[in-house]
């Protein structure tokens, strides 16, 4: 088996030493060859080249955006039989998808988990997201694995992605209080999106919307933020829009998600699952993110969940 693992040594959990290890204990069941990603996008070129190449198995080694950038090069081309195996080491501050695959989150746990799986041939399909987004800076296709949104959330990542590059260090700290600076910047300048799912009428001032494609929506340190609860790999997508951003509104739903395991309910939430897709316009633009991933502002974007889209080392 030819394998390449694909390393972003910039992850907030990764170390020299344990990528030693990492590549180490991966050699000796595979034939493998290792890039360490130096630019943005880097990652997805990487495993595209891995497609061309005929790779069996392409393994991730960083935070979510790594791995979201290796899913996007494995599909450059679409979905279809003969892509190589996607494996996944975490190495970033969330690492929901692995999460939501039942991976150990602890590094040298999930290479366990991955030689094993390599070992026994063990593997499951799994749907995925994919965005199609028009309008103000953006008009291109991406996909994504465990969730997105429009408007705060993805105000939030901008604005992480901001302090990031300033020399802070992601954590849920951080998320928190750019969160609840976003939340009033929303209130004084509230988006008015409109939101569609499939045979149902148009919803029309809509102040956010998420999107999921596996459950959990994301983690708070430990905890799982489960907005949408029965949306998984094996179905579609999940929605979580909110017409009011009212403070009682926003403390009950924000209570509720960190005290309980999920199934919010409410008369200002709009919430479906397992849909196929989710269509949302709006006259302004709004920020757009993918995977916790920053793709910038549109007017348009479609959210379409693309079933067995991929196959995973488990």
């Amino acid at each position: 088996m030819r394998a390449l693992l694909v390393v972003n040594p910039q992850a907030t959990a990764t170390t020299p030493g344990g990528r030693d290890v990492l590549a180490h204990a991966l050699a000796s069941e595979v034939k493998l060859d290792v890039v360490e990603t130096d630019y943005r996008g880097h990652a997805a070129d990487a495993a595209a080249g891995a497609v061309v190449d005929g790779y069996d198995l392409v393994v991730a080694h960083g935070g979510d955006g790594t791995v979201n950038e290796v899913v996007n090069g494995v599909l450059r081309g679409g979905a279809r039989p003969g892509l190589p195996l996607l494996g996944v080491v975490p190495g970033g501050s969330a690492n929901v998808f692995a999460g939501a695959l039942g991976l150990p989150r602890d590094p040298v746990e999930a290479t366990y988990r991955l030689l094993q799986a390599i070992e026994h041939g063990t593997s499951r399909r799994v749907s995925l997201g994919k965005v199609a987004s028009s309008g103000g800076e953006l008009d291109h296709d991406r996909w994504f694995t465990f969730n997105a949104g429009v408007g705060w959330d993805a105000d939030v990542v901008a604005e992480v992605e901001h302090q990031r590059a300033r020399g802070l260090q992601a954590s849920p700290g951080l998320y928190a209080r750019t969160a609840l600076a976003g939340y009033f910047t929303q209130r004084r300048q509230p988006a008015s999106l409109t939101v569609q799912v499939p045979d149902e009428p148009p919803f029309e001032d809509v102040r956010l919307a998420f999107v999921s494609n596996t459950d959990p929506w994301t983690y708070l340190g430990d905890k799982a933020i489960r907005l949408n609860p029965s949306t998984s790999f094996d179905g579609g997508l999940g929605l979580f829009a909110l017409h009011g951003m009212g403070l009682p509104t926003v403390l009950r739903y924000v209570a509720h998600l960190l005290a309980t395991d999920g199934n919010p309910r409410g008369a200002n939430l709009l919430r479906r699952d397992d849909v196929e897709y989710v269509r949302v316009t709006t006259r302004e633009p709004v920020n757009l993110q993918v995977d916790g991933d920053l793709l910038g502002e549109c007017t348009e974007v479609e959210f379409t969940g693309v079933p067995g889209a991929l196959t995973v080392a488990v």
